[in-house]
């Protein structure tokens, strides 16, 4: 229990921070935070595998993109951002209001395993998923009746990679010809 509200207060504060600071690479800083305490927060709920792809995709490869697009921005400070302050507090507070009222409308109980039936499942049937881990039965889906949508994906991510490679080669091109 301690450890759920010490990362949700981690996250909480450093998602504020995101938001909240001027210079954007301190932004992308306390955004590294949070993710690394999204992970710990996953492997609380034994989702190891969350947490593997959380540091690997989002701390490893989404933040390194952040960080060049922040870089490379070279942005200027502007306090044009004062103006919404109130709003967006404003906006803040009616979402966490409705937050803490669907937490406290919502009826929280803990249902019995079923089996595929619908019955409530014996201690036996249920001892084979147990046995069998999280990262385990995620790999077995992905690879077996989610094969061709992941495969999909990685063709989408790679026909998007090539056309990025295209676009920056020739601005890269065009630049090199008009000197």
């Amino acid at each position: 229990m301690f450890s759920f509200f010490y990362f949700g207060t981690i996250i909480v504060l450093a998602a504020f921070l995101v938001v909240a600071l001027r210079n954007p690479v301190y932004s992308v800083i306390a955004l590294l935070v949070m993710f690394f305490h999204m992970a710990g927060l996953f492997i609380t709920l034994h989702a190891e595998f969350l947490a593997a792809v959380q540091i690997i995709v989002y701390a490893g490869a989404i933040l390194v993109l952040y960080l060049f697009v922040v870089m490379l921005l070279n942005l200027k400070r502007d306090d044009s951002y004062q103006r919404q302050l109130w709003l967006g507090v404003g906006l803040g507070g009616v979402a966490l209001a409705e937050v803490i009222s669907l937490v406290i409308s919502a009826h929280l109980t803990v249902s019995p395993p079923l089996n595929e039936a619908g019955r409530l499942a014996t201690s036996a049937q249920t001892a084979g998923v147990v046995a069998q881990g999280n990262t385990e039965l995620i790999g077995a889906l992905l690879y077996t009746k989610y094969l061709f949508p992941f495969e999909l994906a990685s063709l989408i991510l790679l026909v998007a990679m090539i056309g990025a490679i295209l676009l920056t080669k020739k601005g890269i091109l065009e630049a090199k010809g008009d000197s």
